[in-house]
């Protein structure tokens, strides 16, 4: 373990022995930092926390600290937990979670989260997403694995976002994301089916022409959401991406974009 003098880690804290901390951080009782990951100089980590392994946490980020919510009650149990292999860059802020968010906020595995980034309590981020510098996640925001937001990118509290979707610069999501679908403006709007980022991960291109077909009865057509949803269903287009997109639809509970 590396730990610059000018840096506080408090004794309880649990620190891998490769762990590195740059100057002038501050590491609170209850945390836990797994092997090979690197804290910047600048930050400060409270807990309840548990960081995993290989996290790259770059200066002026702040993880763990209390929610931004007035009905927090600090004697409530709450926490943070990171996965492996992250990179969260200059002046990223991360909540704790809450009671009534289930007390905690986590993020997955292999996620790239630029300058700037806010993700509030009881946020839920999956594996391998990518959020643009200036992004801001409200309360309770869901986020699937492969997710791609365009900086200054805002979320509405309770919204959720399906795997594979993409924002452009600025959107304001205020209803979930269907997944593998792009959306941009204020507030933000579905433009077409991320044919790029599945094309990326590997998809064959029968499988990108179903969800192709699937926006446009969802989107294109006139239909409304219950015409839509019996058209997919009835359709011959069964892969397991058309069934997790219709599967996201039906299970909305906030709406989708439209």
């Amino acid at each position: 373990m590396s730990v610059h003098p000018t840096s506080i880690v408090h004794p309880s804290a649990r620190l891998a022995k490769d762990v590195v901390v740059g100057p002038w951080s501050q590491i609170s009782e209850d945390v836990t930092i797994g092997e090979g990951t690197v804290v910047g100089s600048h930050c400060l980590i409270q807990g309840p926390t548990v960081i995993g392994k290989k996290n790259e946490i770059h200066s002026f980020s702040i993880l763990g600290s209390d929610p931004q919510d007035k009905k927090f009650e600090a004697d409530v149990a709450s926490r943070l937990d990171i996965g492996d292999r992250n990179v969260i860059r200059e002046y990223c802020s991360v909540n704790r979670g809450t009671k009534a968010g289930g007390g905690v906020t986590r993020i997955g595995n292999d996620n790239w989260i630029m300058a700037y980034c806010h993700i509030a309590h009881d946020c839920q981020v999956g594996n391998s997403s990518v959020f643009a510098n200036n992004t801001t996640l409200a309360g309770h925001v869901v986020v699937g694995n492969f997710v791609t937001l365009g900086g200054f990118t805002g979320i509405h509290q309770f919204c959720q976002l399906g795997e594979g979707c993409f924002s452009a610069i600025s959107a304001i999501i205020k209803k979930d994301v269907p997944p593998y679908v792009i959306v941009k403006g204020n507030a933000a709007k579905p433009r077409c089916i991320n044919r790029i980022g599945l094309q990326r991960r590997g998809f064959p291109q029968e499988t990108i022409n179903a969800l192709r077909r699937c926006y446009r009865v969802l989107y294109l057509q006139g239909n409304t959401l219950e015409t839509a949803i019996k058209k997919i269903e009835s359709s011959e287009d069964n892969s397991s991406l058309v069934q997790k997109f219709l599967e996201f639809i039906i299970e909305s509970e906030r709406g989708i974009v439209r």
